[in-house]
């Protein structure tokens, strides 16, 4: 019973699916019935009837047969074709060979797309068609009028083009006979041929009338203008090479007579129609001859420059070499009494290398002024730069003076110097003598030692000849590095003594009540008459802090405040 029911629910089921793919496929069959009908029911006859208005002949003639026989066959062939299709895929649909029904869908689906796209073709090459026309109309409506208008320039206005007005006429007369061969190819229905004809000729037309616009001022620049302005600066050259501006090195006038060859030339260019090069080159020229202009300009400034600056550089030259001749004759008498050393010497003889060299530059300079063998730019640059080299080398001429002259006052001033630690070690002793310690320790007569041998070698080095200074002031801060430990080691040596004696009488006053603190101060008391015034101090301080904490700080501050 079971297997019974279950067969009766597959058949259902089935019967049911068989049903769906059957309605899906009369409902695909329905859509391209719909779309076959809406193809057929466009006015694509009616569109490309358009045509008719155009001459009807040549190209156009050709492809209105051709749109023509391809829509017949669309509605005869193609749409027939699927109706019968669609047709087999409602039996094949009918007895459920859906497959079949499927790919014969498939198959009319692809052949409505093909027809689809055919028709669009037709269309927009009609419209191409169609508006090649009316751009080509309006584009030879807009070229008579211009072509009209360039004749009668030429025509009033001959002379401005001289024999160039021949080149203009046959171009003007070629752009008439192409738009009278445009209305021959519009006549015979030849409208694409038509479309690359008036492109040429707009093109063509557009050219003419430009060179026309520019052609009378190149071709008055050309033969007239810059001519003209070539003689004036030809005769300016000459002019100035007369005056003695020694510029022929410039090659100036070969180069004026090639630009008037050029010029000639371009004439004859542009009596041809060759604008763009003939523009070149006048802008070139012009821009030559301005650039010509403003050399000469600069070498006549150039000119008043150097003669104006050649003496007084001469003076001043002079002068720095006359000072310097006696910088020569102090530095021969000060290497007698000093050493100089390797820096000095360098700075000395870069200074007279380099004097000798402006020297040397200025004869240079001079000679050329007279036998004209550079220009007065050139000269001007140099006078600028070894002017600029004078200037230097007087500050440092003036700055190795003052070396000089430091080398007599460093020496004074090492003299003085000397004699001041001299005198601070003598008053250091007589210090020692004085005060009323026992003796002076051994560390501070070997200070003494050591600063009266250090202050006898620069006595030594300053007896010297040549006297060197270098070793003078390296002895002297020797000397004077030990006089300053002299004195800071000798004031502290006397500061502990006393207040080595400060603390033992201020200790005193304990001495009969601590036998400990007794036995210390006699300790610190013989080191004290020994020379040996920290121990003692330590010694003392030691005993008086264990009975009176705080008492050495005290007894120090009352040392300070007496």
């Amino acid at each position: 019973m079971i297997y019974i029911i279950i067969a009766i629910l597959l058949i259902i089921i089935i019967l049911i699916t068989g049903l769906i793919f059957r309605k899906r496929m009369y409902d695909e069959v329905d859509r391209q019935e719909s779309w076959k009908l809406d193809i057929m029911n466009r006015n694509v006859a009616g569109q490309i009837a358009r045509i008719k208005k155009l001459n009807l002949s040549g190209e156009t003639q050709e492809k209105f047969e051709e749109w023509k026989e391809r829509w017949e066959t669309i509605v005869t062939k193609d749409l027939s074709d699927v109706e019968e299709a669609l047709f087999e895929a409602e039996e094949a649909s009918d007895r459920y060979r859906f497959p079949t029904a499927k790919k014969v869908i498939e198959n009319t689906d692809e052949r409505l797309q093909s027809v689809e796209k055919d028709i669009e073709n037709i269309l927009v090459e009609l419209d191409q068609l169609i508006d090649t026309e009316k751009e080509n109309r309006e584009e030879i409506e807009q070229m008579e009028p211009t072509l009209k208008k360039l004749q009668k320039v030429i025509s009033q206005k001959r002379y401005q083009y001289g024999k160039a007005d021949q080149w203009f006429e046959k171009e003007l007369k070629q752009s008439e006979d192409g738009i009278a061969t445009y209305h021959e190819l519009v006549q015979s229905g030849n409208y694409l041929e038509a479309k690359e004809l008036v492109d040429g000729l707009k093109e063509a037309l557009a050219t003419v009338e430009k060179k026309l616009e520019e052609f009378p001022d190149l071709y008055k620049a050309c033969k007239d203008q810059l001519p003209s302005e070539l003689n004036e600066l030809l005769a300016g050259v000459q002019e100035m090479i007369e005056d003695g501006y020694p510029i022929k090195q410039f090659n100036f006038e070969e180069e004026i007579k090639q630009s008037q060859k050029r010029l000639h030339d371009g004439v004859l260019a542009l009596e041809k129609g060759e604008i763009d090069e003939s523009r070149q080159m006048i802008s070139e020229i012009d821009e030559r001859i301005k650039e010509i202009y403003d050399v000469l300009e600069k070498e006549a400034i150039a000119k008043n420059y150097v003669e104006s600056h050649v003496p007084s550089y001469q003076k001043a030259l002079e002068e720095v070499a006359a000072t310097f001749s006696e910088t020569k004759t102090e530095v021969d008498y000060l290497k007698q009494t000093y050493y100089l050393d390797d820096g000095d010497m360098e700075k000395y003889m870069s200074i007279e290398k380099t004097i000798d060299h402006l020297q040397a530059q200025y004869e240079k300079i001079s000679n050329a002024l007279e036998n004209e063998k550079g220009t007065y730019i050139e000269m001007r640059e140099r006078l600028e730069k070894e002017w600029q080299q004078l200037e230097e080398i007087k500050e440092e001429h003036i700055a190795f003076k003052k070396d000089l002259q430091n080398l007599r006052r460093d020496e004074l001033e090492a003299k003085e110097e000397l004699l001041q630690m001299r005198q601070k070690s003598q008053d250091t002793y007589r210090k020692l003598a004085k005060s009323n310690i026992p003796g002076i320790p051994n560390f501070i007569l070997d200070i003494l030692e050591d600063t009266k041998e250090k202050n006898d070698y620069v006595l030594h080095v300053l007896e010297k000849q040549p006297l060197d200074m270098t070793e003078v002031q390296k002895a002297l801060g020797e000397a004077k590095t030990a006089t300053e430990y002299l004195l800071e080691q000798t004031n502290f040596m006397l500061d502990q003594a006393y207040l080595t004696e400060q603390v033992i009488q201020y200790a005193n006053r304990y001495r009969s009540r601590y036998p400990i603190l007794a036995r210390k101060l006699a300790e610190a008391e013989q080191l004290f008459r020994k020379y040996e015034y920290e121990a003692a101090l330590e010694e003392a301080a030691k005993a008086v802090e264990e009975v009176e904490p705080g008492a050495l700080k005290r007894i120090e501050e009352l040392q300070s405040i007496v």
